[in-house]
């Protein structure tokens, strides 16, 4: 296992969890009881905090990853599948993220709910519990409203009042590239003084 001190804070793991030898883990990641994490996951808590409950397994090649506006909570007895992306998100407890799956920054994914193979909960939406987004669906809005793929100006109405720029890169819509990469390097930039532990 990959455990890395970022920006002073380093990862928290329990004596009953594993961690893959090939995972990393960076910043402070507060692993629950059992935690579980597999071969290949990247856990990376950029200016945040990612902390998960007891019984959590985030399997191969999956990325979580918190910041400071959107730190990452997960509830117990969750999975999240290979491929998976969560990224500034809350998934209480009992939620099914299946595979290739993505949750964005200030999205909720409600008790018991279901993200199935690669679904979207977008920024700021809110799943009810025990609500399924079906393959390949998008979930946005709060309370989000399910989307299939073939519904783009539909969802592009919700999707618009989101502020995807905004949550994600502090930016307002049409700030062009250059500029956001500009700042995503500055932040990105503090990985220069990590220290493995």
């Amino acid at each position: 296992m990959s455990l890395i001190e970022h920006r002073g804070e380093r990862p928290v793991v329990p004596e009953s969890a594993y961690v893959a030898p090939s995972a990393v883990l960076c910043g402070r990641v507060i692993l629950g009881e059992r935690a579980r994490i597999l071969h290949g996951a990247v856990l990376t808590a950029e200016d945040g905090e990612i902390r998960t409950g007891a019984d959590v397994v985030v399997m191969e090649h999956a990325l979580v990853r918190g910041r400071a506006r959107n730190p990452i909570t997960i509830g117990d007895a969750v999975l999240i599948g290979p491929h998976a992306h969560v990224n500034g998100a809350i998934l209480e407890d009992g939620v099914f993220v299946a595979t290739g799956a993505s949750l964005f920054p200030g999205s909720v994914a409600g008790a018991g709910s279901e993200l199935r193979i690669n679904s979207v909960l977008h920024v700021g939406s809110t799943l009810p519990p025990g609500t399924v987004v079906p393959i390949g669906w998008i979930a946005a809005g709060n309370p989000a409203e399910l989307f299939s793929p073939d519904r783009h100006e539909e969802l592009w109405a919700v999707q618009r009042e989101l502020d995807f720029p905004g949550t994600v890169y502090g930016v307002p819509r049409g700030t062009p590239m250059r500029e956001i990469m500009a700042r995503q390097t500055a932040f990105y930039g503090a990985h220069r003084d990590d220290r493995p532990i």
